[in-house]
C-alpha cells in the first residue's frame, strides 16, 4: 500500500504558539511546496505587520516561520484553484485526522484563516470572527480573515488588525503564563 504524498508539506513541530490553517493548498502553492504562494495572497505581509515575524518572509521562507513560534497547514490536502471548489463533506471527512494531527503538535492556538473549514469539521453554521468559545484539537481556536488575493472583503489594515489581535493574545506575557498554567 502506497501512502499519498502530501501536495503542501506542513510547516509543524511540536508546541508551538500558534498553527495557522489554510482550508486547503491553492495550484500555485501545491505546485511550488510553498505555502501561500500566490502574488496577491497578503499572508506573509499581514503577519510580519501584526507583528508574527520580525522581518517580511517571503512562500519560500516557510519553514523560518518555526523560528517565530509559529506554523502552517491546511485543513484538507488537496489543492484546488478556489477553496470553494472543496465539498463541505471532503472538508467534513478531514475533520478526525486533522483534529488528530493538532492533539500530536500541540499548539497553543489553531488560526483557521476563514470560517469555512471551522464551521464544516464542527457542524455550526454561526461562527464569529476571533477566539472560539469551544476548542479544536486540544488547542484554542481562533478564526480570522483568508488572506487569499481572491477575498477583498478585507483590507489589509483589517487583516492586520484581525491578526494583530491573536498575537496578542498568544505572545503577551501573560498569555504564555496562562498557558504554561494549564499544562
Amino acid at each position: 500500500m502506497t501512502v499519498p504524498v502530501q501536495a503542501l508539506p506542513d510547516v509543524l513541530e511540536p508546541g508551538l504558539r500558534v498553527v495557522f490553517c489554510g482550508i486547503n493548498p491553492g495550484m500555485l502553492a501545491a505546485s511550488t511546496g510553498q505555502h501561500f504562494a500566490g502574488r496577491g495572497n497578503r499572508f506573509w505581509r499581514t503577519v510580519h505587520l501584526a507583528g508574527f515575524t520580525p522581518e517580511l518572509l517571503r512562500p519560500e521562507d516557510g519553514s523560518a516561520f518555526l523560528r517565530y513560534g509559529c506554523g502552517l497547514t491546511t485543513a484538507v490536502a488537496r489543492p484546488t484553484a478556489r477553496a470553494d471548489h472543496l465539498s463541505r463533506i471532503e472538508i467534513e471527512a478531514a475533520a478526525a485526522s486533522f483534529e488528530l494531527k493538532m492533539r500530536s503538535f500541540a499548539p497553543h492556538y489553531i488560526a483557521f484563516l476563514g470560517k469555512m473549514a471551522l464551521c464544516a469539521m464542527t457542524g455550526k453554521r454561526d461562527i464569529a470572527w476571533g477566539l472560539q468559545e469551544d476548542t479544536f484539537g486540544g488547542a484554542r481556536a481562533w478564526v480570522l480573515p483568508n488572506p487569499s488575493g481572491l477575498n477583498r472583503s478585507f483590507s489589509l489594515d483589517a487583516l492586520v488588525l484581525a491578526y494583530r489581535e491573536l498575537h496578542v493574545a498568544a505572545f503577551s506575557t501573560e498569555a504564555a503564563s496562562a498557558s504554561r498554567d494549564l499544562a
